[in-house]
């Protein structure tokens, strides 16, 4: 297990402001707000801060229209780091108050948290901070340990509480099944060329504060692939099959898969969803395991389907994690607050 991971500080070196104002508290909890995870780690996210409220919305300017054309994976971000936000509020002993999707009218505007006196604080919400500063999405190879069936019973109900439901698959025949559901998911999305190009858009050098860096050497870690490959070839070249076989492979060796479900599919769904993987992740880097996503029979329709049945869970699946232990990974770069401030 990675008992050696460091721990990744907050965006500021500041301590938190306790002497200072509700705003002043808000703007410094988003500072671990934004260390939630995101698909192509595009961040698609900015925050409206008000005097003693904070509003998360959706930036759209940043979505994913080949991947993700209806914004499911955006708003499911988002929610991740509204859960983000929440967890700091209570570690720093601030009550809240939380509205999603306050305006009808904007639907870009997710939720509503105001810091209130009498508001609502969460122990169980407070002890997850430690967590929430390690955790990163680890796409090495994983080693054997198994995921004890105290914490697979643990993830499933951090799950429900928000509103969401999680299948524990860690029987080798049906992990066997996935694996060949995110093979023919990767196969297909690699055909597409649009899907190659926006993947390869969002693969930066390493001086960038989003997107995924195109290593020359490491670019196959961070898209789980064994041949590395660079952003160039990717937008050329159909690697479907080399990327397939590489999923397979890490799968296989995966000692979990969890997927992640609701019983709707909305945009309510997908934000209680985002709160949902992160109390799960934190849940998870908490045990000293690690976790990294294969959405890849989630992101085409037709497969969909299929990975509900197979995972026997909601009628929407959501998200699909592996889980086990890896090596300590690499952090990936975040925007600071200030960029994410409107």
């Amino acid at each position: 297990m990675n008992a050696e991971l460091p721990t990744r500080r907050a965006v500021s070196d500041a301590p938190f402001p306790a002497g200072g104002n509700i705003r002043d508290k808000l703007r410094f909890a988003l500072e671990y707000a934004v260390l939630a995870p995101s698909s192509h780690n595009s961040q698609p996210w900015h925050f409206v801060l008000q005097d003693d409220s904070v509003m998360v919305c959706a930036d759209r300017t940043r979505a994913l229209p080949v991947v993700d054309p209806c914004d499911r994976e955006l708003v499911i971000s988002c929610g991740a780091a509204l859960f983000n936000l929440r967890v700091a509020l209570c570690h720093f002993d601030c009550g809240c108050e939380i509205r999603p999707f306050p305006c009808p009218a904007d639907p870009d505007v997710l939720a509503e948290v105001r810091v209130r006196p009498e508001g609502y604080r969460d122990a169980d919400l407070a002890s997850l901070f430690p967590s929430l500063r390690r955790r990163a999405t680890n796409r090495s190879d994983y080693g054997p340990d198994n995921v004890p069936l105290d914490l697979q019973k643990k993830l499933r109900e951090a799950a429900a509480k928000e509103g969401a439901a999680l299948a524990c698959i860690d029987e080798e025949r049906l992990r066997e099944q996935i694996a060949e559901l995110i093979a023919e998911g990767d196969r297909i999305q690699f055909t597409d060329r649009h899907f190659r190009r926006e993947l390869a858009a969002w693969m930066h050098s390493s001086r960038h504060s989003d997107g995924m860096p195109a290593y020359s050497k490491g670019v196959g870690k961070i898209l789980d692939m064994a041949t590395p490959v660079v952003s160039a070839a990717i937008r050329t070249f159909d690697v479907g099959d080399s990327v397939a076989a590489s999923h397979h492979k890490l799968v296989q060796g995966s000692p979990m898969l969890a997927c992640l479900s609701t019983t709707t599919d909305d945009a309510s769904a997908w934000l209680a969803a985002g709160q949902a993987l992160e109390r799960v992740l934190l849940l998870i880097t908490d045990a000293w395991f690690d976790a990294s996503f294969l959405n890849q029979p989630i992101e085409v329709s037709s497969l969909r389907p299929r990975l509900r049945d197979l995972t026997r869970g909601e009628a929407y699946p959501q998200i699909l994690l592996r889980v086990g232990t890896g090596q300590a990974p690499r952090w990936s770069s975040r925007r600071p607050v200030s960029e994410v401030l409107w």
